[in-house]
């Protein structure tokens, strides 16, 4: 499917798409004609860039979301796929601590003003 039909299926923007092949996220191939820039789209896109508009609504980076495609396509390893994923989970929540920590010690400040 061509650039246009991948968009209104997924609800998404072109340059959206565009910006998720640039990323290294989504793949496309070239068209047949010599003539023209065409790209095509294959099918399995529509569910997968479902799952990426979910994840970077949810505030994955695009980064982490390759690290995490990259991990769980095609034939991988399911145990790596898992182990990988468990670090990324690990990796936020140190992140949410830490940023729970920030709060209380400003919410504190903030009282004794």
């Amino acid at each position: 499917m061509r650039i246009g039909e991948l968009a209104e299926r997924t609800g998404l923007s072109r340059d959206t798409i565009r910006f998720y092949e640039r990323s290294k996220l989504i793949e496309s191939i070239p068209g047949d004609s010599t003539t023209n820039a065409y790209r095509h789209y294959p099918e399995n896109l529509v569910k997968k860039l479902k799952f990426i508009h979910q994840a970077r609504t949810a505030g994955i980076s695009v980064a982490a979301l390759r690290d995490i495609l990259d991990a769980t396509q095609g034939d991988c390893d399911k145990k790596t796929a898992k182990k990988m994923i468990k670090r990324k989970l690990n990796e936020l929540k140190e992140n949410l601590d830490h940023t729970r920590k920030v709060i209380d010690f400003l919410e504190s400040e903030l009282k004794g003003l």
